[in-house]
């Protein structure tokens, strides 16, 4: 990658991305941020990119989840730790079902910035530039409020740095002990409507009192109570990546330093585009969302430029499709991976697809259609002899009322008491952790199948 630079997707054409009226300010805010710490390290992105690979091969899997878009006003300790919470509940859950490591990787501290399906929104008669998130302008419908701010991107580091540094403490300083997770997960399963998920948790109760019977060592112990937690967003505005981007000093190679993982969004994987310009020359892990119009032409030229070297889980597929429509549009992205040899790990957003607007007039997301097309993946994926290795969801460890059903019944009447998104409906810590309960029975049920033909 040594004639690559950080600064040529500025040649390329761009979409999915503001105009600022100020190349002075914006040119100033670039300056500052690139004096910056990166917000992580080449060797903490290498080491999930091997995590990811391990995933691909049905060795671990990943859990990617968090905020549609992390907002400047509802930021909190509070907030972070709840995501952190319902993720690790998850993560134990899942690792129960499939008997691999789960891989952690958040949506948070960069998920700033929302592709939008139309650069105008029309309220009342007034027209004004579309809402792109906190880190670009704002949410109130004003002339002011939807001007982009370069300097919003200053404001965007500082909450991802202090997010980082909370994560990082909790994930090493005793937060995220096994025990205590599960002892929240117990918690889940007392309700009368979630009995269906007593007894996993109770086989997971049995699994720690044997291990405590058995006397762990003081390392294991150790890695009982921390574990490794990893971030992710969408790259989408670049003069905000290239800006954080640094050449590691180890391999020679850039770093895209304002998260470990970065996605190119399904609006923004033109291939000749500024997009997959910029993503082609960082090491980092690179997620390629995968929706109903991508064609197999376009993803093999993406594989290609994207990782041109075959290099194990530095490319995730993420495929989004909606419920209903997986089979149709998944087993063709499958065989022109086949085709070209290449080496990729699967994801499922079933978030993405499903989005409806409901009789209230709120956008909304069904708790059924959701987990229909995580079944519908794993259902392709077996026919197809491939591995699913993940999950992405868009969730929050609060008690939203924005994607409707679940144990706890949200109906489309309720949606209104606590709809708090700036952007797309989040599953709340309930459903998050139902649908762990669900997938985990899903990965089981494969484990099963595969030993049974292994034997056979």
């Amino acid at each position: 990658m040594s004639e690559w630079q950080k600064t040529d997707w500025r040649n390329k054409p761009r979409v999915q991305m503001p105009d600022y009226t100020d190349p002075a300010a914006l040119a100033a805010v670039e300056a500052q941020l690139a004096k910056y710490p990166p917000l992580v390290f080449a060797g903490e992105a290498r080491r999930l990119k091997q995590h990811i690979g391990a995933a691909g091969r049905g060795e671990a899997f990943l859990l990617q989840g968090g905020d549609c878009a992390e907002s400047f006003e509802q930021f909190s300790a509070d907030g972070i730790r709840d995501t952190f919470k319902v993720m690790l509940q998850m993560a134990m859950v899942l690792t129960y079902g499939a008997k691999v490591p789960v891989v952690k990787v958040g949506r948070m501290a960069g998920q700033f910035a929302k592709p939008r399906s139309a650069p105008t929104e029309v309220v009342d008669g007034v027209e004004l530039p579309s809402y792109r998130g906190d880190i670009i302008n704002e949410l109130p419908f004003t002339p002011e409020s939807r001007i982009p701010d370069p300097k919003k991107m200053l404001q965007a580091y500082t909450q991802a740095a202090a997010t980082l540094n909370l994560i990082r403490a909790f994930s090493t300083g005793g937060y995220a002990d096994v025990h205590q997770v599960h002892a929240w997960t117990l918690g889940f399963t007392e309700s009368e409507k979630a009995e269906a998920y007593r007894e996993v948790a109770n086989r997971i109760t049995d699994t720690l009192d044997f291990m405590k019977a058995a006397g762990v060592t003081q390392d294991a112990a150790h890695t009982l109570q921390s574990v490794e937690f990893y971030t992710s967003h969408e790259g989408l505005l670049l003069e905000y990546e290239e800006a954080l981007t640094r050449l590691d000093s180890t391999s020679g190679n850039w770093l895209a330093g304002s998260g470990h993982m970065i996605w190119i969004g399904d609006r923004t994987r033109q291939p000749d585009g500024a997009h997959v310009e910029f993503a082609r020359g960082v090491l980092n892990p690179i997620g390629l969302k995968c929706g109903p119009t991508t064609t197999p032409e376009d993803l093999k030229v993406l594989m290609g430029k994207l990782n041109p070297e075959n290099e194990a889980g530095r490319l995730t597929l993420i495929a989004r499709f909606g419920a209903g429509k997986v089979a149709e549009h998944l087993p063709r992205l499958i065989n022109a991976v086949k085709e070209e040899g290449a080496t990729v790990t699967w994801v499922c957003d079933p978030m993405h697809g499903n989005t409806i607007k409901s009789a209230t007039g709120y956008k909304t997301r069904p708790f059924n259609a959701v987990l229909g097309e995580v079944r519908d993946f794993f259902a392709v994926h077996q026919g197809e002899g491939t591995i699913p290795g993940g999950v992405h969801f868009e969730m929050t460890g609060q008690d939203v009322t924005e994607c409707t059903g679940g144990v706890r019944a949200v109906t489309e009447e309720d949606l209104s008491d606590r709809y708090h998104t700036a952007c797309d409906p989040r599953l709340n810590a309930n459903q998050s952790l139902e649908l762990a309960f669900l997938v985990a029975e899903e990965l089981s049920q494969r484990r099963q199948n595969g030993s049974k033909r292994a034997a056979s």
